[in-house]
């Protein structure tokens, strides 16, 4: 009996928000199918890292807290899971057109824009640069920049970026729409693929690697486990270790990351005004990176004879490969003949080496 009232007695009202949260994550996940694979490892563990513990128990929270040192601090897990994502990546749609690689970078734009935001709003420049780099739509670049920097805020960037890549079906369609024409929508873009070499397959992941940690060293790492994996797969000697690095690996990686994510998710650290904030400003980054991506596919229209499809540059985002599929969609639902897949691929994969060179010069300029 006095077990029972010691684990009430430490129960805060932090405790049961933390659940209905983990619970809503979970019901997000199940019902809506929302990057289950993360939402709902995250979910339960919220619920877990909130359970009433008497002194000297500490259970289920202390194996997610070794966890988390073991995987997140040293940035294990983010880099692991960039060799499964590099594995599954096929640059053969930016290969055959370069100009994709353009249309990334410029919708990597919401990452300044919320920087200059949060530090608007009283943040300091670290805290700032880690909120800013949700906009990268990249879970794993969030974290490796988050600990890099040292946010306290590291928890609530966490979940603003996966749940905001979740929500990639949601949120983009409205703004996508906002910001185009009828006229541009239906905009057809035939694909004549060419001939990509194998050559070129292979050179491509170990140029990208090089010129990265020329131009931005800091994001060596992250562009050198993503562009591993992606040679694991174009080398054409090792399709064991390709297929084990996108199946086997990338979904043990990211149960793991997602149910050790919740470390950071305590009600006593999480539930702060500060965490409503971020996930404003998370909101914030992703609508700016996809209009600015739509209105710089715009922009290159005035100089070209053959017009792209505005919609493909919201797809240059590294929320891969969601975003080209919501940009499909969308085309096929203005016009059944219209198949901008492939094209809005290019620009998704050049969004997601983009958006690792760019966490890699967000930690070498604010430090």
């Amino acid at each position: 009996m006095q077990m029972f009232l010691d684990t009430f007695a430490v129960i805060t009202w932090q405790m049961p928000v933390m659940w209905l949260i983990g619970g809503i994550l979970i019901f997000l996940a199940i019902k809506y199918d929302m990057e289950p694979t993360l939402l709902l490892p995250m979910g339960f563990g919220a619920i877990l890292v909130n359970l009433p513990m008497p002194e000297g128990i500490e259970g289920a929270v202390n194996v997610i807290e070794t966890l988390y040192y073991a995987g997140i601090t040293n940035e294990l897990f983010p880099l692991l899971l960039f060799i499964g994502i590099g594995a599954m990546i096929d640059f053969g749609p930016l290969l055959s057109n370069p100009k994709m690689l353009l249309i990334g970078a410029a919708a990597q734009f919401g990452i300044f824009f919320t920087l200059s935001m949060a530090r608007l709003l009283g943040f300091d420049l670290l805290d700032a640069a880690s909120i800013g780099i949700i906009g990268a739509a990249d879970g794993p670049t969030s974290i490796v920049v988050a600990t890099q920097l040292g946010t306290k805020y590291k928890g609530a960037i966490m979940v603003a970026a996966y749940s905001y890549m979740a929500l990639v079906p949601i949120v983009q369609p409205p703004f996508i729409k906002l910001a185009t024409t009828k006229k541009e929508r239906l905009i057809r873009m035939p694909y004549n693929p060419g001939s990509v070499s194998k050559g070129l397959r292979i050179l491509f992941p170990i140029c990208v690697t090089v010129v990265a940690a020329l131009v931005a060293p800091a994001s060596s790492a992250l562009v050198g486990f993503l562009m591993f994996g992606n040679l694991i797969r174009e080398c054409g000697v090792l399709d064991s270790l390709s297929n084990t690095a996108q199946n086997v690996l990338a979904n043990l990686i990211t149960i793991f990351l997602g149910i050790t994510v919740a470390f950071s998710m305590k009600g006593a650290d999480f539930l702060k005004p500060e965490t409503l904030m971020i996930l404003g400003l998370g909101l914030v980054a992703f609508i700016a990176d996809t209009v600015f991506g739509v209105f710089f596919v715009k922009f290159l229209n005035l100089f070209t004879k053959n017009k792209m499809n505005p919609m493909i540059g919201a797809a240059g985002i590294s929320a891969f490969p969601m975003a080209s599929r919501v940009v499909h969609k969308m085309g096929l639902k203005e016009d059944p003949q219209n198949f901008l897949l492939m094209h809005a691929a290019g620009a998704n994969v050049a969004g997601q080496i983009a958006s690792a060179i760019v966490g890699g010069l967000i930690i070498g300029l604010v430090l």
